[in-house]
């Protein structure tokens, strides 16, 4: 029977937050960002196991305490120089160490996005467990979109008629994503869900919701805050 997987690749330096310390590990509610990450995925019963996916030459990982999570939680350190080297070389690690099997399903999500709900995880990977190809969690796009020139002056509207902002965790069996990710070295790939696309599937978006966001620049940080503040007071 397979099992579910996460992995989080976790060894980018997050140069846009204009912080020397790398993003997964600023302080978010006195915890690293990436713990907010790691704390919904291991505290879901249909999770068997975390991988994080680290720099090699990542030492910031062993300033913290772990052990809460020492029963599902495993550390690679075989990050790539992009996020979808490191998450292929997560895979195939994994794989090494006989951590999964090629049918296990994986999912794949962001260390930046701490806001991730257990509501919206199982809704995940109960609406994809028996798809025949895995999706990935989305919102429809609610804002007028702009296409602009590069003086940053607008030269049409988009429709934004069907279109969808892509979010983590994105799931797919391990074998189907391992195949993509290797096909996708020479196309840049922003997700793994494009990687897929790449070879001429269909992932199915899983309608998620906005607290789901990407801590991107310091103001995200803020809001994010705001956001578990108030899970932990309600």
């Amino acid at each position: 029977m397979s099992k579910f997987f996460a992995l989080i690749p976790a060894a980018g330096s997050g140069a846009r937050m204009g912080n020397e310390l790398p993003k997964q590990y600023l302080s978010l509610n006195n915890r690293p960002m990436i713990y907010h990450a790691i704390y919904t995925l291991c505290q879901s019963q249909a999770i068997a196991g975390v991988f994080v996916v680290l720099a090699p030459s990542d030492n910031e990982w062993f300033k913290y305490d772990w052990s809460e999570f020492s029963e599902k939680l495993v550390m690679l350190s075989c990050g790539g120089l992009t996020r979808a080297d490191s998450v292929l070389n997560g895979l195939t690690t994994a794989k090494q160490k006989d951590l999964v099997e090629t049918d296990d399903w994986i999912l794949v999500h962001d260390a930046a996005r701490p806001c991730l709900t257990s509501i919206q995880l199982n809704k995940l990977i109960n609406e994809l467990a028996t798809d025949d190809v895995g999706g990935l969690l989305a919102v429809p796009v609610a804002d007028t979109l702009k296409r602009s020139n590069i003086d940053n002056r607008v030269t049409h509207t988009e429709s934004r008629e069907n279109l969808w902002q892509a979010q983590t965790p994105q799931m797919f069996r391990f074998d189907l994503l391992t195949q993509a990710l290797r096909s996708a070295t020479s196309i840049n790939v922003t997700d793994d869900a494009s990687a897929v696309e790449a070879l001429g599937f269909q992932p199915k978006l899983v309608t998620g919701d906005a607290y789901n966001f990407k801590v991107t620049y310091p103001q995200d940080l803020a809001l994010a805050e705001l956001i578990l503040q108030k899970r932990n007071n309600s």
